[in-house]
This record gives C-alpha cells, sequence and structure tokens, in this order.
C-alpha cells in the first residue's frame, strides 16, 4: 500500500454508500457481531435530509481499504464538541501500515473544522486485543469514570410514548 495513493471522501451518493455498506458489514464479521443496518436505514443516517453520521471512505484506486462511522457529540463535562467514532474498519490487507491512524486523523481534523470539535471517543470491544493495543498507541485511554447504559428499541419506544 503506497501512502501517496490513498484519498479519503465522505460518502455522498449511492455508490459511496454501497462502499460504506460493505465495509461495515466486514467490520461486523471481523469482530463478530450482527450486522442490523439495512440499506435505507443507513442512506437516511448519513445521506438523508438531517444526517445522524457521516461516513469516511480510504480508497485506493476502485478499492476500498477503510472506512469510518462518526458524527458529533457535546459535552459539558469538557466543554467542548467532540466526535464520537461508533466504527472504524482497514482491510485485513491495509492494517499494520497506519491506515487507522489516518483515518482517525481525517476523522479529528473534519470534526474539529466541521464541529469545532477538541476531543474524540469511540469503544472497543474488550475481547479486541489488537484494536486497544492499536487505541493504546494513538494515546487513547480507558474511560473507567463512566458506565455505558443503553435503551434498547423497546425501552426506546416506550420513553417516546411520555413525550406524546
Amino acid at each position: 500500500m503506497r501512502e501517496a495513493a490513498i484519498t479519503f471522501r465522505l460518502a455522498q451518493d449511492a455508490g459511496d454508500l454501497a462502499r460504506l455498506d460493505g465495509a461495515l458489514r466486514r467490520l461486523s464479521a471481523d469482530i463478530a457481531e450482527d450486522y442490523a443496518t439495512d440499506t435505507a436505514t443507513l442512506t437516511r443516517a448519513v445521506l438523508g435530509a438531517q444526517p445522524a453520521a457521516l461516513g469516511l471512505l480510504a480508497l485506493c484506486g476502485d478499492e476500498t481499504l477503510g472506512a469510518a462511522l462518526y458524527s458529533p457529540n457535546f459535552s459539558t463535562v469538557r466543554g467542548a464538541a467532540g466526535v464520537y467514532v461508533s466504527d472504524l474498519w482497514v482491510s485485513s490487507d491495509a492494517r499494520g501500515q497506519g491506515l487507522g491512524a489516518r483515518l482517525l486523523a481525517q476523522i479529528a481534523h473534519d470534526g474539529a473544522a466541521r464541529w469545532g470539535a477538541a476531543w474524540l471517543r469511540l469503544a472497543a470491544y474488550h475481547h479486541s486485543h489488537d484494536a486497544l493495543r492499536f487505541y493504546t498507541r494513538l494515546g487513547f485511554v480507558p474511560a473507567n469514570e463512566q458506565q455505558e447504559l443503553r435503551l434498547g428499541a423497546a425501552g426506546f419506544a416506550t420513553l417516546i410514548k411520555r413525550a406524546e
């Protein structure tokens, strides 16, 4: 992989979305997780009138070498906007060559320009030892002062009914 040959671009059309979808599906397979997103949902999330996330592609010619999905986040504790990276994938052929760090650098740069972001947050599975080592080498530290809590679809729907 030659660094100069890699280009980065945000997903902007159906072709880009297909690349992003394929990369995210491979990520799910790599980490042995279900991929519950369908094309219509991903299209609305990334290309819709009010996008919920941005999709970044790392390309070498027609080959997708990496992809990421990220969105803005604001923290009153930090007093600044941040970026949440929900998904980061690098093809097995491109791993170990700095592409993951370059994707994160592109995200940080875009987040700072777009939202005034001053920090970045992501999560990695406890069993993803290679990913955890990679993030630690970049300077990420565990956020042990918080516990992630989730409200699933049924609970979310119930909560919405309280507003009606």
